[in-house]
């Protein structure tokens, strides 16, 4: 019998869907409305529809893989568990006093410090101390740990967090006082930050175990659903979950550390990214992926995604290893308004999939980009091949009421702004992970999808200065080929201070040594054999006395003065990169040793399309007005997507339509239809 792999993406305003025949490459995809109130609901009516379109049992699936932001927004939005702290005494306001930074969008002059999410009520100190180099200065008070459990839970605490001074170094009493809790009240969730995040900088580790807790209840109960929703439905196929990292996780791992969900769906839109750039030719890569509530952007080189440990969710540090994304507001829900003072502006504030932009005739009241995009002519009057159908008069209503009659505008010219607005953020969101981090844009790609990512992909590559841009063959769907495309992946962490010259080669292949072991049980306990194990060596560096760190790549598996020697010339060539300088006469410390540990899953083979007989050029399906700022409105030519073959050539003006995207090729742009269904625009001449 055929089996199959289904990967489902959670997005704010659709749930995409694709099956893949394990044996064959036979694909299916399919969208279906999120459902914000409860997300697993999307999940298993995304499931059903699915094996219903492609008449699929459900004991033929192999594997389930998923991405959400059922974490990402329990976070933003505050809805986690209540939680509270049992603290080394003398450190209860760690979380209050925080770090003395500005964000750097804020009025230094106004900005307040966000609410942290334990406020100092909810944080009970014990007597307990452990050295920095994790000899126990001071014995836990095993008495006062049980009575601070029992403080918290009276006053309703529904998850505990456990920091101690300096658990990195030693975890021996974080895991007794977890014990101790758990001893008194079983049923409640309690993370240590020795497991969480054993590094050191007080404030950022205590910050992700808070975290972690905040949204361990909600994560957990939310997996439960999609567990028992499958095994409800026949299905009796692992579930994988995308992690922050760009790798696979099993829902054991989950429960555990919850936070490694922080940014799930957009690091498989990453992911996603580098495997269509390889499939092009193209390993230099900036992708922005625009769905209808945020635009999500990262830099791929030489196709790998950029990945981070100083990271941020919201206001809050996120130090667990991530792909690199950055994020802004700006999405084809994002709603437009006219300020006190007359002024445009577009996003943060969305509308998200309820009531979703004035177009969808649920209410909304408030025009949006989609909007935008509808009155200009730029997409159909329909979604989804005709299942979700748009309403244009309600489009043009909210623009005239609400932007145009205030600015004293046509609509046309109103629709116009609110582009070119939301445009100009999100280049300014690709400048950053390209120009401010040393890298020249023209030498990269620009590979746009998400649903509204095609729609604006060509204006935002011309204003970024890249020559080319791809739009993925299911740019709508694209995160959950991402998840298609990834292998099980757990990063692994310890603070292993090497000073500048006295670098104890013993002691950090002892630690890689520990960090190998956890992650070859952890390996093994998911069903991967030992041949399709694989492990990265990594660390974190820094010049004596900086108060941050580079993280670099060992070369090779063995730990050598040469290989440490290599890495520290690695160092300073990525500090030049990053900053400009190095100073290779400097001397250098290791703060951080990294383990990476993948788990290689079998990837998507997508298949090739057709290729074109006769005729370069494509034909088109028919004609719509469209307009265009320096043309006005021209009756421009629409293509259907499914019916482009490979070598053909779509020239600019002119849109692409598909069932998860619509594809604007801007007058003087010229798309090539590539070998497995992408197109690559290359821009004016």
């Amino acid at each position: 019998m055929d089996t199959y792999k289904l990967a489902l993406d959670t997005g704010g305003t659709f749930t995409d869907v694709i099956l893949v025949r394990s044996r064959g490459g036979a694909l299916w995809t399919t969208k279906t409305p999120s459902t914000p109130h409860d997300p697993s609901e999307a999940f298993i009516t995304g499931v059903r529809k699915m094996l219903d379109h492609a008449d699929v049992a459900p004991e033929a699936l192999e594997l389930v893989f998923h991405g959400s932001t059922v974490a990402t927004n329990a976070v933003l939005e505050g809805k986690g568990a209540t939680t509270g702290m049992i603290v080394t005494r003398g450190t209860k306001y760690v979380l209050e006093i925080g770090r003395h930074n500005i964000p750097r969008a804020a009025n230094p002059f106004s900005w307040i410090k966000p609410a942290r999410p334990v406020p100092p009520y909810r944080i009970m100190e014990v007597p307990e101390r452990m050295s920095v180099d994790g000899s126990v200065l001071q014995a836990l008070d095993e008495a006062a740990c049980r009575e601070a459990a029992r403080r918290l839970l009276a006053i309703g605490v529904e998850s505990i967090a456990i920091v101690f001074l300096h658990s990195y170094a030693n975890p021996a009493h974080e895991r007794r006082a977890a014990e101790l809790v758990r001893e008194e009240f079983p049923d409640v969730p309690v993370s240590i930050s020795s497991e969480v995040l054993p590094v050191f900088r007080e404030y950022e580790r205590a910050m992700v175990t808070v975290l972690n807790a905040f949204i361990q209840p909600v994560v957990s109960r939310y997996i439960g659903k999609l567990e028992n929703g499958l095994r409800t439905d026949g299905v009796g196929a692992p579930l994988l979950i995308m992690k922050s990292n760009g790798g696979l996780v099993t829902p054991g791992m989950v429960d555990r550390q919850a936070i490694n969900l922080a940014l799930s769906g957009p690091a498989a839109g990453a992911i996603a990214a580098a495997y269509v750039g390889r499939l092009t030719n193209h390993l230099n890569v900036v992708s922005i992926d625009i769905g209808g509530t945020s635009a999500d952007v990262c830099l791929i080189r030489e196709g790998r995604p950029g990945t981070t440990s100083d990271g941020e969710i919201g206001s809050y540090p996120l130090q667990t290893p991530i792909v690199d994304i950055t994020s802004i507001g700006a999405g084809g829900g994002s709603i437009a308004a006219v300020t006190g003072q007359g002024s445009l502006i577009v996003g943060p504030q969305s509308a998200g999939a309820a009531p979703g932009p004035a177009c969808y005739g649920q209410g909304g009241q408030y025009p949006t980009v989609t909007d935008a995009n509808l009155v200009l002519g730029r997409i159909p009057d329909h979604l989804l091949g005709g299942e979700f159908k748009l309403y244009p008069e309600l489009a043009r209503k909210a623009i005239h009421d609400r932007i145009a009659k205030p600015l004293g505008i046509d609509v046309v010219r109103a629709a116009e702004g609110i582009l070119q607005i939301v445009n100009n953020n999100m280049v300014g969101a690709l400048r950053l992970v390209s120009v401010e981090k040393g890298h020249d844009p023209r030498q990269f790609a620009l590979m746009a999808f998400g649903g509204a990512g095609p729609l604006m992909g060509g204006e935002l590559a011309a204003l970024l200065g890249t020559p080319t841009m791809i739009v993925p063959r299911f740019p709508g769907i694209m995160c959950a080929l991402g998840l298609q495309a990834t292998d099980l992946r757990n990063d692994y962490v310890q603070t292993c201070v090497q000073r500048a010259g006295r670098f104890d080669l013993a002691a950090m292949e002892g630690v890689f040594v520990k960090l190998t072991a956890e992650a070859d049980a952890h390996l093994s306990a998911s069903g991967v054999a030992a041949e399709r194990r694989r492990f990265q060596r990594l660390a974190d560096l820094r010049y004596v006395m900086q108060g941050f760190e580079l993280t670099v790549e060992f070369r090779g598996a063995a730990l050598t003065q040469a290989s440490v020697d290599r890495l520290t010339a690695d160092f300073h060539e990525l500090h030049k990169q990053l900053y400009t300088f190095s100073r290779p006469e400097a001397p250098v410390e290791i703060t951080t040793l990294r383990l990476r540990a993948i788990g290689l899953v079998d990837k998507i083979e997508l298949p090739r399309i057709a290729t074109a007989e006769g005729a370069a050029r494509a034909v088109s399906a028919g004609n719509r007005p469209v307009h265009f700022a320096e043309l006005g409105f021209v009756e421009t030519p629409v293509y259907e997507r499914t019916a482009l073959r490979a070598g053909q050539v779509v020239a600019g003006p002119a849109i692409v339509d598909q069932l998860d995207a619509t594809t604007v090729v801007f007058p003087g742009h010229r798309a090539r239809v590539e070998e497995f269904g992408d197109l690559v625009v290359q821009l004016g001449r």
